[in-house]
């Protein structure tokens, strides 16, 4: 790094060790949904009252309802039917899919494009980790696909303060650089700040961890570790972090690292349908 960046990154890791760095807050109506689920004597017409708060949420929820990836069998037409439908649990994280893209907009018009790429990043790994929670008795499609939208959520506040920047704004090398170092702990502080369960707080911390090892079935962080790895063969991109000659996570799936699942048609559809109905939203 520069000696501008290296001075902003060392001022960026003081406030994430100090607790001083500005969090993006989780929109009111989604902490409200959470906490109307959790709380088990919340009818469906409870839930849906909460979300008509929010008509431009509403409207985008209904939307992802009747999307291809829930294959209902008649028009969902109201929030009420949505939720009955789909049930709570669904619901609640599919809104806290559909508020993760306007937690931040950036004004700057080179960071809103790199934002754009981040965030189609975020939706390739999410398709690919819905796919492969499929796979696994023990994890749920749409917490496995919310883990791959939030995998990189630490890049950010970290944009965020870059923005104001003058110096480092227009130097994508060097924005990279910072982010890579120390995106992990900031989104471990999102996440924690936001009352997130521990299975996608250590979705966050531990991705990038590619000597990780733990007892059990697969989790979270193995879906996303190896969607990343998924999505850069299928593009043909050179695998860089984790490497797959270490990375445990392909024997918790029991897959092959050598295979890409996109050679798999329904695979392929499945994924693709994904991306689509997250991209419209």
């Amino acid at each position: 790094m520069s000696e501008k960046a290296d001075e902003f990154f060392n001022q960026l890791s003081k406030a994430v060790e100090t607790d001083q760095l500005t969090l993006p807050t989780l929109p009111e109506v989604a902490i409200k949904i959470r906490d109307a689920v959790e709380n088990s004597d919340a009818s469906s017409e409870q839930i849906a009252n909460t979300l008509s708060q929010d008509p431009s949420l509403s409207t985008r929820l209904i939307q992802l309802a009747n999307s291809p990836l829930y294959r209902t069998r008649s028009e969902i037409s109201s929030l009420h039917m949505a939720v009955t439908r789909l049930g709570a649990h669904i619901v609640r994280d599919l809104v806290t899919t559909l508020v993760m893209r306007q937690v931040y907009q950036p004004e700057s018009k080179l960071l809103h494009q790199y934002f754009q790429q981040l965030w189609q990043t975020s939706i390739e790994v999410a398709s690919i980790c819905r796919v492969l929670a499929t796979t696994q008795d023990n994890l749920d499609t749409e917490q496995a696909m919310l883990a791959g939208l939030i995998h990189n959520i630490g890049s950010l506040p970290i944009l965020q303060l870059i923005e104001h920047d003058t110096a480092l704004v227009d130097n994508m090398d060097e924005i990279n650089s910072i982010t890579l170092k120390i995106q992990s702990s900031v989104a471990h502080k999102i996440l924690s700040f936001w009352n997130f369960p521990k299975n996608l707080i250590a979705v966050v911390s531990e991705y990038e961890n590619s000597h990780r090892y733990h007892d059990g079935p697969a989790d979270y962080v193995d879906l996303v570790q190896v969607a990343i790895q998924q999505n850069q063969l299928h593009k043909n991109k050179l695998v860089t972090q984790p490497s797959t000659d270490s990375l445990t996570a392909f024997n918790k799936l029991s897959l092959d690292p050598e295979i890409n699942i996109f050679d798999n048609e329904h695979n392929r559809t499945a994924i693709d349908e994904t991306r689509s109905s997250l991209t419209a939203i």
